[in-house]
């Protein structure tokens, strides 16, 4: 395939070209719908064990039920996980320690977009608690488990949205003000801070966990019509709904960053269409607001104070003793 001024254009990469995932264990987190769905059921088809971590476990049993009818004797598990619930982290990841000895892939994709101000188990802004804490306690509380794995990595779901917002560290839970999207967009920077930050911090460490990111574009799912009120559903839900890519195109870039043997800690994967709102996965860059050092610094320091999680990372001397 060619381009018009003569060079060599890649083909697309597609569900299809997803290395064997044959005896790898997966943990998609909003697995029972939507891109989360789409991404357990490309793994699976894969070979791998995926358990669909979902705040409903009856939808993940039917979410899991259909994908089993597309495969038969695909290797599932079904578990709830509350994001917006510390406790319920807390909980998922002691019964997946009891059962599992080692975690290959961590898919943090579920959230919740644009709902009316309220507050989670724990007295956070909701989307901030869903979108970043719970996914930031979930992979401190798996990373020791992630480090056993086969070329372990954790892929972060993050929104182009993310490069329209700033974090407002003096405001986390809107009391001086909210705005529906502004908070969605807010928590969806504060994925990509968190993502990035986590890959600096693995980096230094020395521990064999990738941290990629990851976002779909515009993609039809449950995200814009289950949250939202009011003109943010009318338009996202309705209006503009025609225009988006289906959730199975919507996961291509997640799938690619969590099985691409190309892809790299630290990366970004996008649609690489018109303003990265559709199209096939590619490396697309981060906005600077996301890589600002200091600022992931600050963003960790409150995550491990308002989640009291502390990330196991490596030391040079558990490195060197692992090697004896």
């Amino acid at each position: 395939m060619t381009t018009q001024d003569g060079k060599q254009k890649k083909p697309r990469w597609t569900a299809e070209q997803i290395p064997d995932q044959t005896g790898r264990v997966s943990v998609v987190t909003g697995a029972n719908s939507g891109l989360g769905l789409a991404t357990a059921r490309a793994l699976a088809r894969r070979g791998g064990h995926v358990i669909l971590a979902v705040r409903d476990e009856e939808k993940g049993r039917r979410a899991a039920a259909g994908i089993t009818a597309d495969r038969p004797g695909a290797s599932l598990e079904v578990r709830r996980l509350d994001l917006a619930d510390l406790d319920s982290v807390r909980a998922f990841s002691g019964a997946l320690h009891t059962d599992h000895a080692r975690l290959d892939t961590l898919v943090n994709n579920a959230g919740v977009m644009a709902p009316p101000r309220s507050a989670s188990a724990q007295g956070h802004e909701l989307q901030f608690a869903c979108n970043h804490l719970g996914h930031f306690a979930l992979t401190g509380l798996l990373l020791d488990l992630l480090a056993g794995g086969r070329g372990p990595r954790v892929v972060t779901v993050t929104s182009v949205n993310h490069r329209k917002a700033r974090l407002h560290f003096d405001d986390l839970n809107g009391e001086r003000g909210y705005g529906p999207m502004a908070f969605y967009d807010r928590s969806k920077l504060a994925n990509a801070v968190f993502g990035h930050e986590l890959h600096r911090r693995l980096t230094a460490s020395g521990s064999p966990v990738r941290s990629l990111l990851a976002h779909p574009g515009y993609t039809a799912t449950n995200l814009q019509t289950s949250g939202p009120t009011g003109l943010v559903k009318l338009l996202f839900g309705r209006v503009l709904r025609p225009l988006a890519q289906p959730p199975g195109a919507g996961a291509l870039p997640q799938l690619y960053a969590a099985t691409a043997p190309d892809a790299r800690g630290g990366e970004l994967i996008g649609p690489d269409g018109p303003g990265e709102l559709r199209g096939g996965p590619a490396r697309v860059p981060l906005a600077p607001a996301a890589v600002d050092a200091p600022a992931g610094r600050r963003l960790w320091e409150v995550s491990e104070r308002l989640t009291d999680v502390r990330f196991p990372f490596p030391t040079a001397e558990g490195r060197a003793a692992a090697a004896d």
